[in-house]
């Protein structure tokens, strides 16, 4: 009797096991492609990648049980071309595009795989949705601002160094929305009285060459643009501005915790988590070009003291009191 006893409740026992057992072996691991404009590893975009990791991870995903995340990195337009065409041939269940010029090649690459991007200036202008509230398509995301930011930057630059008359706008034309913020800057510089040029680049030896041949001259300043190029060299951008005594304004707080006098624009971080909330909702059922696009809302000023000391230039208290974070 007893041996029946166990016997009946092994077998119950195992009837209970059997469909957590079953779930676990069904479930569908879901893949997710990744495309970064930056040479593999770039501290900045590493840092953004695991923040959209992290995003994921509190919505109960996780890389090798229930997803598993390809990344492909690409400095220029050619290779993030091919790692889009890649990424694109491996048929992942949603990709996230990681800002502008990482979004293009891959909506060029695939019209029907669904696209979250992040960190990517007026995504309307650049074809990527046909309006914010309802993308329609296959592509959807998180934007970062509009190019009107552009002269935000240029008055930072002038309220830090007044002297300044002459601005070197340094851009990757990789970047698709450069000529939005060139204009911008060219129609504000008269206000400021300054003259704005602009400095393509698209490596580490153009970089050096067209800050060089603007540093001989004086009463110059910089305003940076975040593309491959200039992210993956900002170590050397910096060390060129300061070797040249010229200030320069960035658009990510991470420039200017590197040695980069200030810093006007989004928490690029935070981004990438919020990207994760679409990626979680698309692979639950959910239509990209059903979900609006969403802009930042929170920008960060930050401020160099120790650089401003070096070049000589002593902030505007008034700009000092309304800075998030002064690095000193």
């Amino acid at each position: 009797m007893s041996n029946r006893r166990d016997f009946i409740t092994l077998l119950g026992g195992a009837a209970a096991a059997w469909p957590l057992a079953a779930r676990a072996q069904g479930e569908r691991v879901r893949k997710i492609g990744v495309l970064v404009p930056a040479a593999a590893g770039t501290p900045h975009w590493r840092a953004y990648v695991a923040s959209f990791r992290e995003g994921l991870q509190r919505l109960g995903w996780s890389d090798g049980r229930n997803i598993r995340i390809e990344e492909r990195w690409g400095a220029g337009a050619d290779e993030l071309g091919a790692q889009a065409a890649e990424l694109a041939t491996m048929a992942p269940d949603v990709i996230l595009a990681a800002a502008a010029s990482a979004t293009r090649p891959m909506h060029q690459a695939s019209r029907s795989i669904a696209i979250v991007f992040a960190n990517v200036p007026d995504p309307v202008a650049n074809g990527f949705v046909t309006s914010l509230a309802r993308p329609g398509g296959n592509i959807t995301g998180f934007a970062n601002y509009e190019p009107k930011i552009a002269v935000k930057w240029l008055e930072l630059l002038k309220q830090i160094a007044p002297s300044v008359t002459r601005v070197a706008f340094i851009y990757d034309p990789t970047n698709p929305t450069v000529a939005a913020y060139l204009s911008e800057m060219k129609a504000a510089a008269s206000s400021f009285g300054v003259h704005v040029l602009g400095a393509v680049v698209h490596n580490a030896e153009e970089i050096e060459r067209a800050i060089d041949a603007f540093g001989r001259e004086p009463h110059g300043g910089l305003v940076v643009l975040s593309g491959p190029a200039t992210t993956s060299h900002q170590a050397l951008v910096i060390a060129l501005a300061a070797q040249h005594r010229l200030p320069a304004v960035y658009p990510t707080r991470e420039a200017a915790l590197a040695g980069g006098l200030a810093s006007y624009g989004v928490d690029t971080n935070e981004l990438f988590r919020s990207a994760a909330s679409y990626v979680d909702r698309i692979l639950k059922g959910e239509k990209p070009g059903d979900l609006p696009v969403q802009f930042a809302t929170k920008f960060e000023l930050v401020i160099n003291l120790k650089t401003a000391k070096s070049l000589g230039l002593d902030p505007p208290i008034q700009l000092l009191a309304r800075t998030d974070e002064v690095i000193e």
